[in-house]
């Protein structure tokens, strides 16, 4: 019977249809070889030559008619030959004669995805650890292409997925992977949402270099949140971290001005806000706060939808941003919510109330420099322009960014005498 054969997706500007196509199907057929095999590390470099096959092959031959399938097969083939190869270890013997009769039960590509979202964010590795594997695993990036979006030498990044593949290994975590118990599931979930919310921020507000939003890290976070929604279509917290990403990263393009300066959400042209986001993550809040009691990622989302449906500042609905907060403080241990807290409250009470919760909340953040902007910018509502001009200045030495030091500098000039 001949197999049918279908053209490649249409694929980025720049990027050949194959290799588009193998960049969709890496992260899935891994996960299936996971799931079914475990052995990561041997996994990945059995993928890494069936993708090298598929690149010789389908340009000459055409694309088959189930590229995931043909990739998981090659791969399973070099993976048992791989296992045979390590005849001096009694256990991976007996593995890859096991291995032999049968391929990987088929499982839907969504399935694998989250078996490998699972695995690349078990909590034995670091949280750095769990950004880079995610990214290299699941995201399908390069490890040259995660080094750029986090501005480190290339060798870093290699070490730190060695070292996390390693790390697997060592503890048997996956050999072979399972999905956690459901005694454990929460916590894992909570674990790869963690994961992609850090490399969403990072995308969002990098927290170092030259620029202030690296679009491609935040895209890949929300894609990646996106497939695990479908995974979890009825997890709140799944859902609130997908709304909030998309009402965040609604205001992306109004937030620099044409030399990549730093707007400040009060004086950003709205108009400039992406409005079809805003309305798809407003409608994910609604349903998110359906799905079970609100955690912080609900919560978050439910601030950043009042904020994103107000015409101005001088209509946004302070005093629901504050109750809003005041639950979300008793959620979650994040100074960072006690610190958007205390900008709600000086909106409703007045910067001095603002300018005593920081007070409390210095010993929680003693090097971040986002304290010392907020009182700054309090300190100059009061009137106390040298004291804000300092403020300004300690918050400016702090920070790793330079569109962030750029406009705390600037001003903390305009307020000297």
């Amino acid at each position: 019977m001949t197999v049918p054969r279908r053209e490649a997706p249409e694929a980025p500007e720049g990027q050949p249809p194959v290799e588009a196509l193998l960049r969709l199907h890496a992260p899935q057929v891994l996960g299936a070889l996971v799931r079914r095999y475990g052995h990561f590390a041997l996994a990945e470099d059995a993928l890494q030559e069936a993708l090298l096959a598929a690149a010789r092959q389908w340009p000459r031959d055409g694309v088959p008619g189930n590229p995931r399938g043909w990739l998981i097969r090659v791969a399973a083939r070099r993976l048992a030959d791989a296992l045979r190869g390590e005849e001096a270890r009694a256990r991976r013997e007996e593995t890859a004669l096991r291995l032999e009769p049968r391929e990987p039960r088929a499982a839907p590509a969504d399935d694998d995805t989250l078996t490998l979202l699972f695995l690349c964010c078990d909590p034995v590795l670091a949280p750095a650890a769990r950004i880079a594997l995610t990214l290299r695993a699941v995201g399908g990036l390069t490890t040259a292409e995660i080094a750029r979006a986090h501005l480190v030498p290339e060798a870093t990044i290699a070490q730190r997925i060695s070292r996390a593949k390693a790390r697997l290994r060592a503890t048997g975590a996956d050999r072979p992977f399972r999905p956690p118990a459901p005694q454990d599931r929460d916590a894992r979930l909570a674990s790869v949402l963690q994961v992609l919310y850090l490399i969403f921020n990072e995308g969002y507000t990098a927290t170092s270099g030259p620029a202030l939003h690296r679009a491609d890290l935040a895209r890949e976070a929300i894609r990646l949140t996106r497939a695990t929604r479908r995974l979890l279509p009825r997890e709140g917290a799944v859902t609130g971290l997908l709304a909030l990403m998309l009402l965040t990263e609604a205001r992306s393009a109004a937030r620099t001005g044409p030399d990549g300066e730093l707007i400040p959400l009060d004086e950003q042209d709205r108009a400039r806000w992406d409005r079809a986001a805003v309305a798809e993550g407003t409608a994910l809040v609604e349903e998110a706060l359906t799905e079970g009691p609100p955690g912080p990622y609900q919560l978050q989302a439910a601030i950043a939808a009042l904020h994103d449906e107000a015409a101005g500042p001088a209509t946004t609905d302070w005093p629901q941003i504050l109750a809003l907060y005041d639950v979300l403080v008793t959620k979650t241990p994040d100074p960072m919510a006690e610190l958007g807290r205390a900008v709600a409250l000086a909106m409703v009470e007045g910067p001095e109330a603002g300018l005593a919760a920081l007070t409390a909340l210095e010993p929680r953040l003693p090097d971040s420099h986002r304290l010392p902007a907020v009182r700054a910018h309090l300190l100059e509502r009061t009137g106390a322009h040298r004291a804000a001009a300092d403020a300004y200045r300690t918050a400016a030495r702090r920070t790793l960014s330079l569109p962030e030091r750029r406009y705390l500098q600037t001003r903390a000039a305009r307020l000297d005498p």
